[in-house]
């Protein structure tokens, strides 16, 4: 019988060698790490944040801006509305009142910008009768108003109104009449009423807007100045609700 031949260790018959046998195999770290003293530590792969260098959570809110200064808020509040147009003082303190600046910071604020000449009370009322009246023709008593309404002192509006005097009034009343019976469409009767209307609501004094209504129908035909003569300047009263369209 002829021997069997010695399993060479190569082939399907190879008999595997024993775990013990087998050479030590070295363990890699991971993402690039290799040699003799290469471990499995995991490695940085983006999925959680890197916990900072300085030892603080990187979970912590960033630091909170200080409170800003009162009175530096105050100041940008009043230069925003005077970019828009001038201002009184008492704009400006009812506009810090309502942004919940205190008393005392808007205080501080407003009296600075007296010393400067920032807010000038005067210089408003007077720049404010030239231009309202100009503009839109308005007499006395309806700048008065509006000066009050603005927060400005009587005494200041009445040495910014004084310079707008009586005979200017008459004057601008005419023009206004003027421009409007160019595109008046009625009775006589039914003009003269809108008219004067149309100045009482602008301020003007009932005698001054019926004589200029009266002086206006008697220079435009001779129909209206036969009107016109009818009327009594001092026994009318002006309607000041009278088709306000015509202002």
């Amino acid at each position: 019988m002829v021997g069997r031949r010695a399993r060479s260790g190569r082939g399907w018959d190879a008999i595997p060698p024993r775990t013990g046998d087998l050479p030590a195999r070295p363990r890699r770290g991971r993402r690039g790490r290799s040699g003799p003293d290469a471990t499995a530590e995991p490695v940085d792969d983006g999925t959680w944040p890197a916990e900072p260098s300085d030892g603080s959570s990187s979970s912590d809110e960033p630091p909170r801006a200080e409170p800003r200064d009162e009175a530096e808020v105050a100041r940008e509040i009043c230069l925003r509305q005077l970019a828009v147009r001038p201002r009184t003082r008492a704009e400006l303190a009812g506009a810090l009142a309502r942004r919940g600046i205190s008393p005392e910071a808007a205080a501080e604020v407003l009296d600075r910008y007296d010393e400067v000449g920032i807010i000038d009370d005067a210089a408003f009322a007077r720049a404010w009768v030239s231009s309202r009246h100009a503009g839109r023709g308005l007499a006395r008593r309806a700048l008065a108003n509006e000066l009050r309404q603005r927060g400005v002192d009587s005494e200041v509006a009445g040495a910014a109104l004084g310079e707008l005097d009586e005979a200017t009034e008459a004057q601008t009343a005419r023009a206004l009449v003027d421009r409007k019976l160019r595109s008046a469409r009625g009775e006589p009767d039914a003009i003269f009423r809108r008219l004067v209307g149309m100045l009482a609501r602008k301020g003007y004094p009932p005698g001054l807007a019926i004589r200029a209504v009266k002086d206006a129908l008697a220079a435009q035909s001779a129909e209206a100045a036969e009107f016109a003569d009818q009327i009594d300047a001092d026994a009318l009263t002006p309607d000041p609700d009278a088709d306000p369209s015509l202002d």
